[in-house]
């Protein structure tokens, strides 16, 4: 239950990990005309709903100042999904990962600690490509892109902890409690309306940005707008606060989750 062993246990099994989230990101499409092109084609297609309806329909606008084009809400927008459509898919799995691989709770000795990776894995992946596709639309928009581009990874890490942490927590309380998925999916939809993914943090009163800050997802989101888009360099002294609380919240859900899987099998 030891830190050390959380990653210990991610080093050791790391060729198993990488060879059951390959399975399960070509698992997805196999049998599909178009097989994986379906995981560049749904962002490219997300993003020009999102240009279309908020810049065109709803003629919204971010702030950003000066001759602010019918894409930018979309670019910062498509930002802010990218960010919590990796946090919302891990969680929204996380509470049937033991429920749906029972075989391996009760037939094979294997190391249940690790499926919670699988799925993150899986979600980086789709994750990736989203990013693929937001890079390339900025390319092809403005004929640059800033060289912060490069920090977006440092951005996720403490997100990355936290969502670990979260989600080795789901997935042993699932196993007991199985109207838990049910929570989490509204849970993962109110909090996209709760982060600044279709709006600025500025935009909201002064006594709504306090609250807001509480929100894990707003610091990733904002500083990944920060490097992405506008080339601004993270609050580095706020990120090792979020990359410690992130690291302590994986920590916690790695010995939540060591501590219940001894009841797996009777309850299963």
């Amino acid at each position: 239950m030891s830190p050390s062993e959380m990653a210990a246990s991610l080093w050791r099994n790391r060729n198993l990990i990488f060879a059951l989230t390959k399975r399960e990101v070509v698992g997805r499409y196999r049998g599909s005309i178009m097989g994986l092109a379906w995981s560049l084609f749904n962002p490219i297609l997300m993003l020009t709903i999102y240009t279309f309806v908020f810049s065109v329909v709803f003629k919204a606008r971010w702030g950003l100042g000066g001759e602010e084009s019918k894409t930018d809400f979309a670019i910062v927008l498509f930002v802010g999904m990218i960010v919590h459509g990796l946090f919302a898919e891990c969680l929204n799995r996380a509470p049937g990962l033991i429920l749906s691989n029972v075989n391996f709770v009760k037939k094979v000795i294997f190391p249940l600690e690790i499926l919670p990776w699988v799925a993150f894995g899986s979600a980086l992946f789709h994750t990736a490509i989203s990013l693929l596709v937001l890079l390339v639309a900025q390319l092809i928009l403005t004929q640059q892109l800033v060289w912060t581009v490069i920090l977006f990874p440092l951005v996720l890490l403490p997100l990355v902890f936290a969502t670990m942490g979260f989600a080795w927590f789901l997935a042993g309380l699932g196993v007991y409690i199985r109207d838990i998925g049910q929570i989490t999916g509204m849970f993962t939809t109110v909090l996209m309306f709760l982060s600044p993914v279709f709006y600025p943090i500025s935009a909201l009163p002064a006594r709504y940005q306090t609250w807001l800050q509480i929100n894990p997802l707003t610091f990733i989101i904002e500083e990944g707008r920060n490097t992405l888009i506008f080339g601004k360099v993270p609050d580095m002294g706020q990120w090792g606060i979020m990359l410690a609380i992130g690291i302590l919240i994986a920590w916690g859900g790695f010995v939540w989750f060591q501590k219940t899987r001894k009841g797996f099998a009777d309850v299963l």
